[in-house]
């Protein structure tokens, strides 16, 4: 199967690793290397009294810190905010059919 017959069809993992282990050794076969930043930690000020709250949260779900549950916290709420956006812009695109 050539290349571009592949890049028509969605690859399995296994076929995406079976490819780079075929290719692994042709430098034609690779682009130029990609250069990734860690991103830097972002600082986030809140009240004293919702801080207050968040860490008294924190320990009745018995994390370690107040940080660690805030994580936590916004991190499920971005990722049901993005479902919920792929799920609205999916509505959307099903109406105007």
């Amino acid at each position: 199967m050539s290349t571009k017959s592949r890049a028509k069809k969605k690859l399995s993992e296994k076929d995406i690793d079976q490819l780079v282990v075929a290719q692994a050794n042709d430098d034609a076969a690779w682009g130029k290397p990609v250069r990734v930043q860690k991103a830097k930690a972002a600082a986030l000020s809140i009240p004293a009294d919702l801080a207050a709250r968040a860490a008294f949260l924190a320990r009745l779900h018995r994390k370690t810190s107040a940080e660690e549950w805030l994580r936590h916290i916004i991190r499920e709420r971005v990722e049901l905010e993005e479902a919920a956006f792929v799920g609205a812009k999916h509505d959307l695109a099903a109406k105007t059919r």
